[in-house]
């Protein structure tokens, strides 16, 4: 936490010196002094400060300065900092203004010149203003602050990429929040240009794209080498665990994610089933720690990047990314996972981003406080949004169109779910409609039995349903299920045409797909388990297979 600010204002560089020296000696153990000898300047820094999240704690200002009146001076710094408390220092002659600046400006006190001693004339009266702004004062949040409109979906891209790639931040809605209002008028921000970000050396951006604040926030976007062992596309947790062990194993890995590390696994609040950790941890720690965990170990993470293409030459395969950048290597492993599938129902593509969220309970549920929301789905994601939810909305309401959740969701989610008092399972129902102005409001849900169609407030509705692999982006060579799913190994050789693709005098390895030195592991591999675990295992697996394969190139 930052310290407050004393700020100190002058123009005789002897008093000022004075000033400091005493104000320092006094509370530079609890405070940061800042002086200067000019009063715009001093305004001037004032917007640096809000900027920054930082807090003034006390003004203390001359009042005969050449570039304004003190009484000016603290009234313009009160529209900056309305809570700090505002002390003068005057002349004797002076004394009149000081007083009819109590009403004007609210100022605090007034010191006469000379304060020695500062122990008997300046210490007890600034102590009495600072304890009681110490009583009123509460810290302001020190990391990214970004403020935008609660239903934008702009907002929420930006919200959902920071969380996902794990910075800290706090969301200020521009309807509801006064200390919004305040940055904007500071910085001279037109609404239109919502959402911004205000970083902590005081810098903002406005209606950034996510490569703008990746690149702000200091992510990789370039690749350091032109070749490599082993690329990884995609890093939830069989890509995460494929770049430890590629590390550790001596390989040149790099790691390639195109929004944040994790996956779906990374948006849960609570992984309860994962071997070692009794109490459950979060899909965002697991993916903190697998992350730290490859970078110590040499591995390259380049964020945000999306893969495009893959091109072939000689041994080596060619990753083109979207920004049209090319990488050399000589084996890849694919862990792009699954895409939550998308709802076709009336409305969601209009509130998508705007009270429509696939995924995202993580990011979204504190805008949820003592409002219904809506889940579909009655997978482990559901079940685990369900219970994060319910921390903060006045109920939540899951929607399967089977009878029960025994079938698709593990045991103990269900006892969880059973046992709290805000959370409503509703079988044999779908939505059928979505209904709002510029953001979801209403849902009109239908019950499969009967028929019978009702109409529910809702202040959001998130969808965790099916599970769509993320391989469009590969060449047709690739073998795929009906599905989409990636074949590998075994699979492959079943196929009655897979002479045609597989040209080697050796059968695929277990995870390797159709075309040589490629693997596949995780959720987008065809016969997953679809497990946290099962993924790492695979990921890990996969590393060892690489190393067979660049043994015989």
């Amino acid at each position: 936490m930052k310290p407050p600010i004393i700020l100190a204002v002058d123009d005789d560089p002897q008093v000022i010196r004075a000033v400091n020296r005493d104000l320092r000696k006094r509370y530079r153990g609890d405070y940061r002094v800042v002086s200067t000898d000019s009063a715009n300047e001093a305004l001037e820094t004032l917007s640096e400060f809000k900027n920054q999240g930082q807090e003034v704690a006390l003004f203390v200002s001359d009042q005969r300065m050449p570039e304004m009146l003190g009484v000016d001076f603290l009234e313009k710094a009160k529209e900056v900092f309305p809570a700090a408390k505002r002390a003068l220092l005057t002349a004797y002659s002076d004394t009149d203004a000081a007083i009819r600046a109590i009403n004007d400006v609210q100022l605090d006190y007034y010191l006469m010149k000379p304060w020695d001693p500062p122990e008997e004339k300046m210490y007890p009266v600034l102590d009495d203003l600072l304890e009681d702004w110490q009583n009123n004062y509460i810290p302001e949040f020190s990391g990214l602050r970004v403020i935008g409109y609660q239903f934008s979906p702009k907002s929420h891209r930006i919200k959902d990429f920071l969380a996902g790639n794990l910075f800290p931040y706090r969301w200020y809605d521009i309807e509801s929040s006064e200390t919004a209002q305040a940055l904007l008028e500071a910085n001279a921000i037109d609404p239109k240009d919502l959402p911004a970000i205000f970083f902590e050396d005081g810098s903002f951006i406005t209606n950034p794209d996510i490569p703008e604040v990746a690149g702000k926030l200091g992510l990789n976007p370039k690749a350091s080498a032109e070749l490599y062992d082993v690329i990884i596309i995609g890093a939830g947790p069989a890509g995460l665990a494929a770049a430890v062990y590629g590390a550790s194993e001596g390989l040149k890995t790099l790691l390639v994610e195109r929004r944040a590390p994790g996956g779906q696994a990374g948006t849960s609040s609570r992984i309860e089933n994962y071997l070692g950790f009794p109490k459950g941890l979060s899909g965002s720690d697991l993916a903190r720690r697998a992350i730290t965990q490859a970078t110590r170990l040499g591995a390259e993470f380049l964020t945000p990047s999306e893969v495009k293409e893959i091109k072939f030459r000689d041994q080596y395969k060619i990753v083109v990314l979207a920004d049209g950048s090319e990488i050399s290597t000589k084996s890849l492993v694919v862990t792009t996972g699954v895409d939550y599938r998308k709802l076709t129902t009336k409305g969601l593509e209009q509130f998508t981003g705007a009270g429509v969220y696939y995924g995202a309970a993580n990011t979204e549920a504190n805008a949820c406080r003592e409002k219904d929301v809506y889940i579909v789905g009655g997978g482990n994601s559901a079940g685990q949004a369900a219970m994060y939810l319910s921390q903060f909305a006045k109920n939540v309401h899951i929607l399967i169109r089977k009878d029960n959740l025994s079938a698709t969701m593990s045991a103990y989610l269900i006892d969880q779910i059973n046992a709290m008092d805000n959370i409503e399972v509703n079988i044999y129902t779908e939505v059928v409609e979505a209904r709002g102005s510029d953001h979801l409001e209403k849902l009109m849900l239908k019950d499969n039995q009967s028929g019978e169609e009702r109409k529910v407030e809702a202040a959001a509705l998130f969808i965790f349903i099916g599970a769509r692999p993320f391989t469009e982006w590969l060449p047709e060579n690739f073998k795929k299920d009906d599905k989409g799913f990636l074949l590998t190994g075994r699979d492959i050789m079943a196929k009655e045409d897979h002479k045609k693709t597989w040209k080697l005098p050796r059968d695929p390895f277990l995870l390797e797909t159709s075309i040589a030195g490629i693997f596949a592991a995780g959720d987008v591999r065809s016969g997953a388990m679809n497990r946290v675990a099962s993924a790492v295992g695979e990921g890990a697996m996969s590393i060892s297979m690489v190393h067979r394969y660049l043994d015989e190139v």
